[in-house]
C-alpha cells in the first residue's frame, strides 16, 4: 500500500490550500483527496463559489499527486495547463470533496484528472491537468525548486 502523506501536507502553514480552509484527507503518489467548506471567501458576486476555486482545488491536487510520484525520481512538477469544467453551481455551507488520479506519467509530463463533488456526490466541476517535471537542479522564476517534502532516501 501507498505511503499516504496527507498528515504532512496539511502541517504546511502557508499558501492556497491554508487559506482555501482545505484538508487534505488522504494523499498519495496515485490519488489525492480533499475536503471543503464553502464559506464567503469561495464566492463570487452571484454568491457561488468563484471558479477559479474549483480550478485551484483540480490543480492544487493534481500537482500534490504527480509531485508525490516524481519525488521517487527527485523531480519536482509544475502545472503546465488546467482544463477545468463548471458543472454545478454551490454557495456557502456546501461542503465538496475533490480527488484526483493520474492518467498518464511519463519522465518529462504528467495529465491528471479530477473532480470536485458535493455531500450528495455529484459532480461539482471536473478538470484535467497537464504538469511538466522539473529536475532537482533546475530553476523556477530564478530559485531553484523545493518541494514541501524531502524526496525519499535511498536504502543503505
Amino acid at each position: 500500500m501507498a505511503e499516504d502523506f496527507s498528515t504532512q501536507l496539511n502541517t504546511i502553514p502557508e499558501g492556497w490550500v491554508s487559506a482555501m480552509g482545505m484538508t487534505i484527507t488522504y494523499a498519495t503518489r496515485d490519488e489525492v483527496r480533499c475536503e471543503l467548506t464553502v464559506d464567503h471567501q469561495h464566492l463570487q458576486g452571484y454568491g457561488i463559489v468563484h471558479g477559479g476555486v474549483h480550478c485551484g482545488i483540480i490543480e492544487t491536487l493534481t500537482s500534490m499527486g504527480a509531485y508525490l510520484f516524481a519525488r521517487e525520481r527527485g523531480q519536482h512538477v509544475v502545472g503546465l495547463e488546467n482544463n477545468t469544467s463548471f458543472i454545478r453551481a454551490v454557495r456557502a455551507g456546501a461542503k465538496l470533496h475533490a480527488v484526483a488520479t493520474p492518467i498518464t506519467r511519463g519522465r518529462q509530463t504528467q495529465v491528471w484528472q479530477a473532480q470536485v463533488l458535493d455531500e450528495d456526490d455529484r459532480v461539482v466541476a471536473t478538470g484535467r491537468v497537464r504538469l511538466l517535471c522539473l529536475s532537482s537542479e533546475q530553476s523556477l522564476a530564478g530559485e531553484v525548486v523545493q518541494g514541501a517534502l524531502s524526496p525519499p532516501q535511498p536504502s543503505p
